[in-house]
């Protein structure tokens, strides 16, 4: 049997977070066993958008079809990004030739780093509108990415545009992904598996990549 690294590309969700509590509900001293109250904003940490998410279509994070969370991708080196630099197709370099359609994209910018900051959500890297109907014309399965969206949150015509065209071109948005520097081949299985929220507008995801 082919030995496999499994990479965890997921953030923890810990109380304090942006739109997180976590109360103790049970403890084992008065109750017998210890558990936990979770308040979870639906794209905290790292997490997978659904098509509801800016009403694209009325597509719901429970109704994604499961066989799309598990594919081939490719994993792009970015670590060179500037703040605020809009991706385009030729960031890609070599991988926009090896694409092939029904394959993921992670793109490795080292963004991760910057968790806890204010540049980390308001200075991101963001897809330009090119890349986003670039990606739909490949038909890339999933777009995953180290900021916490693919566009610049404080503009709301730009998050708009963005996530508008990834979604309707079918693409899946994951967001919030960390530890891509752990991943050492340049086409990995990528393993994204979001919590079935019904009628869920996203969700938190735990997030793999698997290497041989």
């Amino acid at each position: 049997m082919i030995d496999k690294k499994i990479i965890d590309l997921t953030l923890p969700i810990q109380s304090g977070d942006k739109g997180v509590t976590i109360d103790k509900a049970k403890t084992l001293a008065e109750d017998g066993w210890n558990a936990t109250t979770l308040h979870l904003y639906s794209h905290s940490g790292t997490h997978m958008d659904a098509p509801l998410h800016f009403e694209v279509n009325d597509q719901t994070i429970d109704k994604i079809p499961v066989d799309r969370f598990v594919s081939e991708a490719w994993v792009v080196n970015l670590l060179g990004i500037q703040p605020k630099e809009s991706i385009t197709v030729a960031h890609l370099g070599a991988v926009a030739e090896k694409l092939v359609n029904g394959q993921s994209i992670l793109l490795h910018t080292g963004w991760s780093k910057k968790v806890g900051t204010e540049e980390y959500r308001d200075a991101l890297p963001r897809i330009s509108p090119e890349l986003a109907h670039w990606l739909g014309e490949k038909k890339v399965n999933i777009l995953g990415v180290e900021p916490p969206s693919v566009a610049d949150v404080n503009n709301i015509q730009e998050v708009t545009e963005v996530h508008t065209i990834l979604m309707k071109n079918d693409i899946i948005i994951v967001e919030g992904l960390t530890n891509l520097e752990a991943i050492s081949q340049s086409k990995i299985t990528l393993v994204a598996l979001p919590l079935k929220v019904k009628n869920g507008d996203g969700a938190p995801a735990r997030i793999i990549a698997i290497q041989n």
